[in-house]
């Protein structure tokens, strides 16, 4: 924004240096090339439908024998996780000596309409779960949930204890009603049965728009006033359109599923009032009797912390541990400071059980 007090002939020095800002960082943008995203090596080792289940090349000598199956939401691509050398979480998981998975859940389409929460829970990620178990000559694997992901990864260990040795969560929520939940105020008030029963899968763009309108000054105007300073330096403008493919990245929703997400989850606070049904069972986390670490960020305009720290009173186990991220939802995967911060907590965590 201009200064009112600038003179008219520092008015057009204003106007004429961001120009040629802009007309440089076209210039950028046209020489960047291809957006490669992932920092690390790894390969598929399990398939079923849309799903792949991933192996990570570990990095450290000596690795935790457990290994750690990453469960992201499905409201977003997983590469967010391992963005480019540098700001990986799971780099970082490696570099900690941890033997890492990570299930992709791929782009679902109008045959997946019909895929319910118990699909997911009880079906795919049981299967990664099984696959791991056999191939490792293991009972129980460690589990990390992801947003959405740590969720599901809270009713995969209620209701199948006897196969999670451990159990992290970052940026879950827990308590789908608290008083800052901006999103959850918008989301209760929906027809939810209006909307998939007339669209079916629920497109990912609308999704993601509903996200940015949450800080849209932020999110849709600002970031992009900014970008002409950062078009200046091309590392930056690359490292700027990973994050613009990662956030438009986004897959469509399974109708069905997220039917019964909206539902249960947000509009009838679920986990909170033990009414969440995965098949023919009921949720109850006092059933969660893993040690488990709670990572949440206390800047997260998405999973408000206070929807996340919920989860302490709600578990039955009496190893809990809580660790806050002074950042926001995303900047707990990206930032030089998560980097330094989170993986090597979760290591050490690990490494005492």
């Amino acid at each position: 924004m201009i200064p009112f007090h600038l003179r008219p002939d520092e008015i057009i020095n204003e106007v004429n240096e961001f120009n040629a800002k802009l007309h440089h960082g076209i210039h950028t943008l046209s020489e960047i090339g291809d957006i490669d995203v992932g920092a690390s090596e790894k390969e598929p080792v399990y398939h079923e439908d849309k799903l792949v289940l991933y192996h990570f090349k570990p990095l450290a000598k000596k690795l935790n024998p457990v290994p750690i199956l990453i469960v992201y939401a499905l409201v977003n691509r997983p590469y967010m996780a391992d963005l480019q050398d540098g700001r990986s979480m799971i780099q970082g998981l490696l570099q900690a000596g941890q033997d890492v998975y990570l299930i992709d859940w791929g782009y679902p389409d109008a045959a997946d309409r019909y895929l319910t929460l118990d699909d997911y829970i009880n079906g795919y990620i049981d299967r990664c779960v099984n696959y791991i178990r056999k191939q490792r000559s293991l009972d129980k694997i460690n589990l990390l949930g992801i947003c959405q992901g740590g969720t599901f990864s809270l009713c995969y260990s209620s209701l199948h204890p006897d196969k999670v040795k451990n159990l992290i969560t970052t940026v879950t929520p827990v308590d789908f009603q608290t008083k800052n939940d901006l999103l959850s105020r918008m989301v209760r008030h929906i027809d939810i049965d209006m909307v998939v029963d007339t669209i079916g899968n629920v497109p990912g763009e609308l999704l993601n728009y509903t996200y940015l309108s949450l800080k849209p000054f932020r999110l849709m105007g600002q970031k992009y006033m900014d970008l002409v300073n950062l078009l200046q330096d091309k590392e930056q403008a690359r490292n700027f359109m990973r994050m613009e493919k990662w956030i438009f990245d986004s897959p469509d929703q399974v109708g069905e599923a997220f039917r019964q997400f909206i539902k249960q989850f947000y509009q009838q606070n679920g986990l909170v009032n033990s009414m969440v049904r995965i098949g023919e069972d009921t949720v109850n986390l006092k059933k969660v009797t893993m040690p488990v670490l709670n990572i949440f960020a206390a800047a997260d305009h998405l999973v408000p912390s206070d929807s996340s720290k919920a989860l302490k009173k709600l578990i039955g186990t009496k190893d809990y541990t809580e660790l806050e991220f002074p950042g926001g939802h995303i900047g707990i995967y990206v930032s030089s400071k998560a980097q330094k911060l989170i993986p090597p907590s979760v290591g050490e965590w690990l490494a005492k059980r």
